[in-house]
């Protein structure tokens, strides 16, 4: 694929483990990355994202397939030796250098001149926002600053790719969002690919050009983050990105039909699949419901209502025990208010929003 800075083909990783077993970290992984995208690997922990990151950066050698990077096979080639360049999580700053010799480490490695050095440190530090720092040991600067710092090295000699392990994991979460909205800032005045390592869906979703969702060191869906959230292809990736109400059954028409007796509408499905479905919703695509509501509705006994600010999260069960969670916008609170103080809850949702889950027919 000629649009492709990356490109595995059939990457399998194993590990043993202190017991004599196996470990399967990447099973026969396909992925391209894009130029100059911004695609996020996402996963709990032991799917494989880390390592495959390692594999790609040459920290970790392949059991089998390959690896190129800009059309050039890299997957014997040493760490040092790919056009590549990592930001790990805890930075990995000298604590004993200035912020300038930090940044300027891989220049003067490579012979680069004083006066280049200088000109060039100050442009990175000046395009991650600590022009006018040079001077300070990392000791000196803040959490996020020394995130910058380590940006700021990585990206200094321009590669044509660059990985980031968790960056922003130790950041509070005020420094953290704003990080995700300068990275991604950043990623487009580079023109460059950035491959990002998170377990974080928020921090996936709002950075992201794509997203690999990583499981059992496979990749069950790469697609772009509205899609993964509005279109899971299976229930693990609906249930890892954002919170998802699911329901099991078979389908009649334009219902499923649950084991224990509820009908969820849904729209004629676009593509055809197996009799046996997974009906998702969304918490904030209920409604509570007014008399003669138009929209077909689930009735809930209230367990817990939380306020969050912008939402309200209400917990229920249905008649027969399946749990419902839902998110009603603040200003609905006088309907919120009604419910309660009855506990009880009517939620009306959309036909068309309902997402169906199920292997494709005939597969």
């Amino acid at each position: 694929m000629q649009n492709s800075i990356v490109r595995l083909v059939e990457a399998s990783k194993a590990f043993t483990t202190p017991e004599g077993g196996t470990v399967t970290a990447l099973d026969r992984i396909n992925l391209d990355v894009r130029r100059n995208e911004f695609l996020t690997l996402l996963g709990p922990s032991g799917c494989g994202k880390t390592t495959l990151l390692q594999a790609i950066s040459g920290f970790v050698e392949l059991d089998g397939g390959s690896i190129l990077i800009d059309g050039e096979d890299m997957t014997d080639r040493p760490p040092y030796r790919r056009p590549v360049n990592t930001v790990f999580q805890n930075y990995a700053l000298f604590p004993h250098m200035t912020v300038g010799e930090n940044v300027a480490y891989s220049l003067e490695v490579a012979g680069v001149a004083k006066p280049q050095r200088r000109e060039k440190v100050a442009s990175a530090l000046k395009m991650v926002g600590l022009e006018g720092m040079e001077a300070r040991k990392p000791r000196q600067l803040s959490g996020g600053q020394q995130q910058r710092v380590a940006l700021a090295r990585a990206i200094i000699a321009r590669p044509k790719l660059l990985l980031l392990d968790e960056p922003l994991s130790a950041l509070d979460k005020n420094l953290r969002q704003a990080m995700q909205i300068e990275l991604k800032t950043l990623q487009n005045e580079l023109g460059i690919s950035f491959i990002f390592v998170t377990h974080d869906q928020q921090e996936a979703l709002t950075m992201s050009d794509r997203v690999a969702v990583l499981s059992g060191g496979r990749i069950q869906q790469l697609d772009t983050p509205r899609a993964i959230y509005d279109h899971p292809v299976n229930t693990f990736v609906a249930t890892f990105i954002g919170a998802s109400n699911l329901f099991e059954g078979r389908l009649d028409g334009d219902r499923l039909m649950t084991a224990d007796g509820m009908a969820i509408r849904h729209r004629p499905c676009e593509r055809k699949i197996s009799a046996e479905a997974t009906a998702l919703i969304r918490p904030e695509q209920f409604f509570l419901a007014e008399d003669n509501a138009p929209f077909p509705t689930i009735d809930v006994d209230l367990d817990q209502i939380v306020f969050v600010g912008s939402t309200f999260e209400l917990f229920g069960r249905t008649a027969e025990g399946r749990k419902v969670v839902a998110e009603i916008p603040a200003n609905r609170r006088s309907l919120v208010g009604t419910v309660e103080q009855t506990r009880k809850a009517r939620l009306a949702y959309d036909p068309a929003a309902v997402h169906l889950i199920g292997e494709s027919a005939g597969a």
